[in-house]
């Protein structure tokens, strides 16, 4: 895990000079420049169909290939293996609805899995009745070995098993390859969502063992449009798209070079420099400081233990508030709640309350995650932010 601070040294994108401090990179991130210059030529010059064979499909095709080699190489895949998508969101379903639709009757997922997943979930059991199984996790956000083994004894259904790398709320690491060698030694497949992980921990397919893994580019510096699926030689999917045979005929349709070349291009850099010392040092920071300000009212929702955590995230709940008042009086920085509103009314964060928060707790949640641009002055503001909106909560 990389401490060096070379991505740092790029040019801030000038979204950036102008507003609040940027505290939300869980949610999306600003485009890096270095990203924007590799596919702006696929956009403008480079027009031609990567499956034309005359001249003006060379560079595309050429490019396609590039690209799909670069994602493989950050997540230790073959270029083969990397099927490009239009979003994280299209990545799950090709995974969950293709592989039910190919062959499994049983879909174990859990309880603090991001929406994509679980509202596929409850999709194929309404619409093909597959039987699923949701698991719990504990007070960090966590999965246990025991529940995934109990989920796997309930039957002899040929079985996928989906848990996330980790949690875009709080950024709880699960231990995906734990489970996924539970789930193989029962015959189970496993995708793993790897959104949020990707580009801020090592991920490698190999090592975690799962057969299916979603890779997002708009959460590691590339342009909202462009994720993909990697899928293991050998499994066999139902296609999320039926046409002309493109990404290995589970996703027809001319493809997107320049997003492909725009997510190949923040995998280079992602593998390259993952900062991740860095960013967490600048997160503790925030961590610790917030708790003197606010002397025994910040509590951390998710692990405390090395290595279970993202090294970007910090979400905490403040004694005596609510998140969304407490952002809505610090303009001076841009970050989130898990809350939703809906006509007004603010309900609590599902991953929360799945951890066994009560509603204060989770309702007085916010969650602050920091990236590439971030600097120790951003860590002054967001102090001072915080604490001058809580007095006044």
């Amino acid at each position: 895990m990389s401490g060096r601070t070379s991505e740092v040294a790029c040019p801030r994108p000038p979204s950036l000079a102008t507003g609040p401090v940027y505290l939300d990179y869980n949610a999306t991130t600003p485009v890096d420049p270095r990203v924007t210059e590799a596919a702006l030529p696929h956009w403008t010059d480079f027009f031609g169909n990567p499956s034309s064979e005359h001249a003006y499909g060379a560079e595309p095709r050429r490019a396609l290939a590039a690209a799909r080699a670069q994602v493989a190489g950050l997540i230790g895949a073959r270029p083969e293996e990397i099927v490009f998508t239009a979003s994280g969101s299209e990545a799950n379903l090709l995974a969950l609805r293709g592989a039910v639709l190919a062959a499994c009757t049983h879909l174990v997922v859990q309880a603090t899995e991001h929406p994509a997943v679980l509202e596929t979930a409850r999709a194929l059991g309404r619409l093909h009745g597959t039987r699923v199984t949701v698991l719990p996790v504990d007070h960090h956000g966590l999965v246990s070995l025991d529940a995934l083994e109990a989920a796997l004894r309930t039957g002899a259904d040929r079985t996928v098993v989906s848990v996330m790398a980790a949690n875009n709320e709080t950024g709880a690491i699960q231990p995906v390859a734990e489970l996924a060698a539970l789930a193989h030694s029962r015959g189970a497949l496993v995708h793993c969502d790897a959104a949020q992980a990707c580009g801020k921990i090592p991920v490698d397919v190999g090592a975690l063992g799962v057969d299916l893994l979603t890779v997002v580019g708009h959460k590691m510096y590339a342009p909202r449009g462009a994720a993909a699926l990697f899928v293991r030689e050998g499994v066999a999917l139902e296609p999320v798209v039926y046409g002309g045979g493109q990404e290995g005929g589970l996703r027809a349709g001319t493809e997107n070079v320049a997003l492909a070349v725009a997510l190949g291009t923040a995998a280079r850099l992602a593998a390259a420099d993952l900062a991740a010392g860095r960013v967490a040092a600048l997160r503790d920071d925030l961590h610790r400081r917030l708790a003197e300000v606010l002397p025994g009212r910040v509590r951390l929702n998710g692990p405390d233990a090395p290595g279970q955590r993202l090294p970007n995230t910090l979400n905490v709940s403040i004694d005596g508030t609510r998140g969304h008042d407490v952002l809505a009086r610090a303009p001076e920085i841009a970050a989130s709640t898990g809350s939703a509103c809906h006509s007004g009314v603010h309900a609590p964060s599902p991953v929360l309350t799945a951890m066994g928060f009560d509603a204060a707790r989770a309702l007085a949640a916010i969650r602050l995650s920091l990236g590439r641009w971030s600097t120790p002055a951003d860590v002054d503001t967001a102090v001072q932010a915080l604490e001058a909106a809580v007095v006044d909560c």
